[in-house]
Parts: C-alpha cells; sequence; structure tokens
C-alpha cells in the first residue's frame, strides 16, 4: 500500500489524481486568497534509493533535522504574522503550502503540485485568456541546499514563477541567464569565502586544507576558494570532496603527513557533523577548524565529550537576529500538537513525525538561516504588496495576480525588516545583511568575535582576546615552511609556492617582502645595499674637487713645473751658443720645454665633476705632446750615438741624417701619426665621464672612461718611442762626461717606467676617489723627470761651473774619448 500511494503521489499533479491524503494540511498548509509555497528538508535522505519502478519518497521516515524544521517554523511565523498586520497586506489572507523537500531528486510531487493549477500543469498562455486557471500560488520560499535548488529551478523558471531561495548559496544560481526567477536572501557562496579567506590571512595561516561536501555547494565553494587565493599567500595544501561513504581515517592521515594544522570545513551540518565526530573518535589534536555558515552554530557539536582535544574551532555564521513573538508562537503551535496525526495529512511529504520535539528543542536549536528564511517571506509579502496597490487599510482585490508580476516587484524590493533595509542586486543576491565571526569556547558555548559588513562597505574585525587557542595563548602556526629571516628571499620548493628554502639577499640586492618574497630586487646604480638587505641607500658620490688638499699641491707643482721650464728657457736662451746648450740639443731644447709646459696643463683636469671636455682635455694633450717629448729624445739619442760610434762605420747614413735634416722629419712623422691616431681614436670612443660602481658597494667614483681598445696605437707608439729611446741613450751610456747625456735620458726613462709601473700596480688594487690624485701625480712625475734629470743638471754647470761650459773644455774630453778607444 506504501509503494501504491508513493507512486500515486508522483503522477498525481500529471494526471490530476482523484486520490489525494485527507483533510487538512496541518501545519503545511495554510489557505488563503494568495499562496506561497515552501520547501523545506525537514528530513533528510542520506542516499539514494534504487527502485525497479517509478517511485516518489516518503521524507517522513528518514532522520529529522531540528534546525531544519525550526526554519519550517519560521516560515509558518512569518505568514502568521503578516496576516495579522493591518498595514502590509490588510483585507487579504496570505496562506502557505508547504512540502519536506528531502531528497534532490525524489521529491517532483509536491514541485508538480507548486506549479499545477487545478492539478494541471498547463502551457504558458497569454495572461488574461482565462482568468479561471489562474494559480493562488505566486511566489517559492526554499529550498535550502543548492543541489537541491539547481534541481528544481528549472521547473519554476519557464513561467517566471519566483522562488526565493534562504539557503542555496551556489554562484551559479546568480546566472540570471539560466536562473531569471531565481532570488535568495542569503548571500552566495563568494561572500563566505570572503571572510574564512579573511580569516586566514589575518592569522597568518598559509598551509591549509578544504574539506567540502562532495555536491555542486562544496564544489562551488572550493572552486571560489582557489580562485580567491590565487593573489594572496595562502597555499591549499588538499582537498577532500565529503560524503556518506569517506573514509575519515585516511583523510586525517593525509593532514598528519602533510603537517596541515588548518582546516576548512565546507559542508552541510550533517557532513560536518560526521566529520568532526570521527575527529574526536580518532583523536585528532592540534588543529584549528574553520566551519562555513551551514554548521557553525551548531548546538550539537561544541557540547560533545572531547570536542576541545581536537583544536579550535572558528567559524563564519550570520549573525543571530532575535525575531520577536517567535519563541511565543512555537509554545502556542507545539501545544495543539498537531504533528502527531498523521490523518491529517493531505499530501505526500507533509508529515512531520515531530511529535516528541519539544518547544525549547526548537527554540534552542541552531537559529542560521532563520533570518533568511523570515526575510524571503516579507520580501513576497511586500512584493504582493506592490502589485496589489495596498495602501490606506486595503488592497486591490480587482487585479489579476500573476507570478511573473510578483517577480517584478521582488527585483525592486527596497524596505525595512528589523532595522535591516531588504534589497536584491541584478543578479538577485542580498544587498544586506553581514557575517559573524564565532568561536566554539571550552564551556561548549559559541560565541561572537568578530564581524564582517559588506554594505555600505566591507569592513573586517576580529577580537584576539576573546580566542582561547588550544596553544594556551599563542595564535597557533600552518606554514609548510617557516618564514625567512630578514633579508633572505623565498625559493620554492616543490608546486606549492608556500614550501621553500630561504637564501639570504647579496649585496647590491634587497628584499621587500610585501611585494615579492621569492626575489631579491637589484639596487639601482645610484644605490647599494650590505648583504641581507631590506632597502637600498643611497651612494655617496665621490671625486676630487679643487679645494683637496693633494689636488692643491699638485696643481702647485704643475705652476712650479711651468715656472721652471720658462726658466730653463730663458737660461738657455741666453746661453744659446755655449756647448753646454748646443749639446743638450740646441733649438729642440726648446721644443721639449715648450711640449713640457702643453702638457702641464693636463694636470689640472684630473679634478672637479669630470665632463666630456675635462675629460678629453686630461687624455689627448699629455699624449700627444709627450710623444714629441719621447721623440726629441729619441732623436737625440739616436745622434748622440750616431756621431760617436755610427758616422765613422756608415758615413753615408750620417750624411743623409745631416743633409735631410733626419731629426725633424722624424718629430714631425711621431707628432702627425699620433694626431691622427688620437683622432681616430675619439672618433670611435671618445674619452667620457664614467662611474666607478664596481670597486665599492656604497659609493660612486666619478671618473673618465678612456677606452684603450681605441687608444691601443697611441700607447703602443708611446711605448715604442720609449723603447727606440732606451736602446739608444743606453748605447752612448760610456760617452765623455759632458756629452754624457745618454746616461740623463736612460735615468729618465727609468724614472719614467717606474712611475707608471707603481701607478700601474696601485690602479689594480684601488679605484677610490684619490685614484685620480695618484693619477695627476704620475703625469707631472713624468714631466719632472726630464726637466730635473735632464735640464737641471745643465743649468748647474751654466750657472754654478761655467769653466766646463767651454769649447776648450769639451774638446779636451772628445780627445781624451778618442784616445781611449784607439787604445
Amino acid at each position: 500500500m506504501k509503494h501504491l500511494l508513493a507512486s500515486l503521489c508522483l503522477l498525481g499533479p500529471l494526471l490530476r489524481a482523484l486520490i489525494q491524503c485527507t483533510v487538512q494540511a496541518s501545519e503545511f498548509k495554510l489557505e488563503g486568497n494568495y499562496l506561497i509555497g515552501g520547501l523545506f528538508d525537514i528530513h533528510h535522505a542520506a542516499a539514494p534509493v534504487y527502485h525497479d519502478r517509478p517511485e516518489a519518497i516518503a521524507c517522513s521516515g528518514k532522520p529529522f533535522i531540528l534546525s531544519s524544521y525550526r526554519r519550517f517554523q519560521m516560515m509558518r511565523f512569518s505568514v502568521e504574522e503578516i496576516n495579522n498586520s493591518t498595514s502590509l497586506l490588510p483585507n487579504v489572507s496570505l496562506g502557505y503550502e508547504i512540502f519536506d523537500h528531502c531528497s534532490e531528486t525524489e521529491n517532483f510531487p509536491g514541485i508538480f503540485n507548486l506549479i499545477s493549477i487545478n492539478g494541471l500543469i498547463q502551457p504558458w498562455r497569454e495572461p488574461g485568456k482565462n482568468l479561471s486557471n489562474v494559480s493562488k500560488m505566486i511566489a517559492v520560499v526554499g529550498p535550502f541546499s543548492s543541489t537541491d535548488t539547481l534541481t528544481v529551478a528549472p521547473l519554476f523558471m519557464t513561467n517566471l514563477f519566483p522562488l526565493v531561495s534562504y539557503g542555496a548559496a551556489s554562484s551559479v544560481l546568480s546566472r540570471k541567464q539560466n536562473f531569471p526567477s531565481f532570488l535568495r536572501t542569503v548571500h552566495p557562496n563568494k561572500d563566505v569565502i570572503e571572510v574564512i579567506v579573511n580569516i586566514i590571512l589575518h592569522f597568518n595561516w598559509r598551509w591549509v586544507a578544504f574539506l567540502n561536501s562532495n555536491n555542486d555547494f562544496g564544489s562551488d565553494g572550493l572552486e571560489l576558494f582557489t580562485e580567491r587565493i590565487k593573489d594572496t599567500e595562502i597555499c591549499l595544501a588538499y582537498t577532500k570532496g565529503l560524503n556518506d561513504n569517506t573514509n575519515y581515517s585516511q583523510v586525517f592521515k593525509q593532514l598528519e603527513a602533510q603537517k596541515i594544522h588548518t582546516i576548512i570545513v565546507f559542508a552541510p551540518e550533517l557532513t560536518a557533523e560526521a566529520l568532526i565526530e570521527s575527529a574526536i573518535q580518532l583523536n585528532i589534536t592540534n588543529k584549528v577548524w574553520i566551519a562555513g555558515d551551514t554548521w557553525s552554530l551548531n548546538e550539537k557539536l561544541p557540547k560533545e565529550k572531547g570536542i576541545q582535544n581536537i583544536g579550535t574551532v572558528l567559524g563564519v555564521s550570520q549573525p543571530v537576529v532575535k525575531i520577536p513573538g517567535f519563541s511565543d508562537f512555537i509554545h502556542s503551535t507545539k501545544s495543539q500538537s498537531h504533528c502527531g496525526n498523521t490523518e491529517q495529512n493531505m499530501f505526500c511529504n507533509q508529515d512531520c513525525n515531530c511529535s516528541s520535539t519539544s518547544p525549547e528543542d526548537v527554540i534552542s536549536t541552531d537559529p542560521s538561516f532563520s533570518f533568511p528564511v523570515y526575510s524571503a517571506v516579507y520580501a513576497v509579502a511586500n512584493a504582493l504588496h506592490k502589485v496589489l496597490q495596498c495602501g490606506a487599510g486595503k488592497c486591490n482585490g480587482n487585479t489579476t495576480v500573476y507570478p511573473h508580476m510578483v517577480l517584478a516587484e521582488l527585483k525592486k524590493s527596497n524596505f525595512m525588516l528589523l532595522n535591516q533595509s531588504i534589497q536584491f542586486d541584478e543578479n538577485g543576491d542580498p544587498k544586506f545583511g553581514s557575517y559573524s565571526v564565532v568561536f566554539w569556547n571550552h564551556n561548549g558555548d559559541i560565541e561572537e568575535v568578530g564581524f564582517y559588513k559588506f554594505y555600505p562597505s566591507a569592513h573586517f574585525f576580529i577580537n584576539n582576546t576573546k580566542i582561547q587557542w588550544y596553544t594556551n595563548g599563542e595564535v597557533p602556526t600552518s606554514l609548510c615552511s617557516p618564514e625567512c629571516p630578514v633579508g633572505h628571499a623565498k625559493k620554492q620548493d616543490g608546486i606549492h609556492k608556500c614550501c621553500f628554502t630561504c637564501e639570504i639577499c647579496p649585496n647590491g640586492t634587497y628584499i621587500n617582502s610585501t611585494e615579492d618574497p621569492y626575489k631579491c630586487i637589484n639596487c639601482k646604480e645610484t644605490e647599494w645595499s650590505a648583504e641581507g638587505s631590506t632597502s637600498c641607500n643611497l651612494r655617496v658620490v665621490e671625486y676630487i674637487p679643487f679645494t683637496d688638499t693633494g689636488a692643491i699641491l699638485i696643481m702647485v707643482g704643475a705652476w712650479v713645473m711651468v715656472g721652471l721650464t720658462l726658466a730653463v728657457s730663458v737660461l738657455f736662451t741666453f746661453n744659446y751658443h755655449t756647448p753646454v746648450v748646443r749639446s743638450a740639443g740646441g733649438p729642440m731644447c726648446f721644443l721639449i720645454l715648450g711640449c713640457l709646459s702643453l702638457c702641464t696643463p693636463s694636470v689640472f683636469f684630473y679634478f672637479d665633476k669630470p665632463s666630456v671636455s675635462l675629460c678629453i682635455l686630461r687624455f689627448l694633450p699629455f699624449i700627444l705632446f709627450y710623444t714629441v717629448c719621447l721623440a726629441c729624445f729619441a732623436v737625440r739619442s739616436f745622434q748622440i750615438v750616431c756621431i760617436f760610434k755610427i758616422a765613422a762605420k756608415f758615413p753615408k747614413l750620417h750624411s743623409w741624417w745631416m743633409k735631410y735634416h733626419g731629426q725633424w722629419l722624424v718629430i714631425t712623422g711621431a707628432f702627425v701619426s699620433q694626431a691622427l691616431l688620437l683622432l681616430i681614436g675619439c672618433f670611435y670612443a671618445p674619452p667620457k665621464p664614467y662611474n666607478e660602481i664596481l670597486w665599492y658597494p656604497d659609493k660612486i667614483i666619478l671618473s673618465c672612461d678612456i677606452s684603450l681598445k681605441a687608444n691601443t696605437a697611441s700607447v703602443l707608439l708611446l711605448v715604442f718611442l720609449c723603447f727606440l729611446c732606451f736602446i739608444f741613450s743606453y748605447m752612448g751610456k760610456d760617452l765623455p762626461k759632458n756629452y754624457n747625456e745618454a746616461k740623463a735620458i736612460t735615468f729618465c726613462l727609468l724614472l719614467l717606467i717606474l712611475t707608471w709601473i707603481i701607478f700601474a700596480t696601485i690602479y689594480m688594487l684601488y679605484r677610490g676617489k684619490y685614484i685620480q690624485t695618484l693619477n695627476s701625480l704620475a703625469v707631472l712625475s713624468s714631466l719632472y723627470s726630464f726637466l730635473l734629470w735632464y735640464f737641471l743638471p745643465k743649468c748647474y754647470i751654466i750657472i754654478f761651473q761655467p769653466y766646463k761650459n767651454t769649447q776648450q773644455y769639451f774638446q779636451g774630453l772628445i780627445q781624451n774619448y778618442t784616445r781611449t778607444i784607439s787604445q
């Protein structure tokens, strides 16, 4: 008989069945001018039942859900309160038809009943054509779960029948192209996920697990959570879809193996109860559990024996809104004892089978989703108020009300209910409400410790001091790898960015953990940093100013050099025809002295901030005119050797040299060659300012960049002239004393070579700002080496030993040298 009745219930709405349950519908049905449908999962069918023929399910024999029964009573209370109101729907009675929707797929008799007209499901027809076929059903409140809603919603969407859910949170339901007449008074999953993520970020938990129910609700939550944490430091270490057949022991083994201490449980109440009870039985400890809004206010679990051992439970919940008059309504309803009379049931699944439930049980159970039911009913009533043009104590009874008219007004809802403004956005989602952050304390009570407000702007707050952590004071950690010390960058280890090793940032780099903790950022050229820095410091810019003591001394030495060359030139001019001046080179002496003077100004350009012109002037004049000096000394050395050693053996070479003034040809050739080489070098790579940043991490040394590659030929020409000069002067080391300029030239060259060897050695070891001072000193020393050791000895003879500056004295020396050679 039971199977026969169930089958008839399934087929009845379609065939206008004559067999229906008898008498009044008890708590499930109330007559009125307009009806609101209700779908509440008062019982829960855990697993699908397999039949060999079509058969509806009888919900009353399934496990009873007290919190859902509370929501069921909330709808009844809301309708009764509206009917007792003289302002909302005056002279209009509101009724309801409620069904126990305990199964996802086998509760269609109630659905067909809601959408049928006079027992028939008819195709859509033009409004007003047949007013006798207008249904009194104007909207449906429910169902609770996302899966249930996704299953039944298409049946209501076709004719734009308003479906206002108080619990379906799947984000899919926000798509108006698929669900045009769906609205909800509960926030979608993305809002719950937003609060959960904010809790995780607030406590700096990075290594988390997400356990979700293996249905549309849980899968949607997992997808939203994964998307939300993409740009955060949170890593999803483990996920698992939970169902009635889940092996919880295996799940907890995985959590322990991966050292996960923070677990998000995004599942319905019954699934969460099974999970937490298993954790207690399996002695799972030291975890932080984050409960979704479906079970965070569970009345049973906080008082379970051993619940404190599993760790700390935080949760996201809808704020508990106290609804005046509801407790009195429950006491009044339960005293009438409707539930126990099964013969009163009119239709399938309109039997609560709850005679043993006391008013206190109903009032004290989980209040979650009670206000969404209350606001859903009031939203429909306010929409009907607008359709019927109610006002002045009455409504327009001549208006034919169609569901799509109610839907249009529902979308425009804007009214106050218990100090909250009830509105919907363009997706049918609520534009009101907030979430509470709750904590299960050690007394088994649920305590509010924070909140997340969405409107008018987002605002998040948690009072940390109210939370009693299982760690006895300190906030627990949940990290794959401990945070790196200051100044260290993370190097990802594996697929998760939360698992890493730490590497200290080297000199010249820094780490900005707020921007990118995985990368050491290079400092700018004008900045520096020590190893393990978190920021860069400006480098100290260094150069030698004109006011530097060393610079002043060198510039004074340069002016003294110019003065001495001028004095020597004057002295040689007055003694031009004397043997000492003639043996020193005669007119060539003035060319050498002039070139030494022209080289001297280059010393001044080694100081102050370098510029292109300063870099050119410190390099080109010295190289060019010093080339002429070396060419003169090379020629002079050759002439001395030629006179005393080569002339007798190679008379033709000597005559050719004298006839064509070979010395001036060589000097001119050296000058022109060097000038051309310098011009070519400057064309390809001109000297330019250069910032030395490699040698000293905290300094910038301003200097000049002179390309050795572009000026290789110029340097080689200098070296070649120096080599020739040294060869010829060395060949004349045994010449007569007063004609022994070769020895002086050799000594000058040795000083020159030693000076630049010392400078090159220092340059390889030191690149500080004083390298410019040393460079200018080397230049000045090169000039002084010829002035002091070649010209001053001759000045001494001219001034203090004039007897040696006579023709007879020189001839005597030559005769002695000739006798010595002939012997």
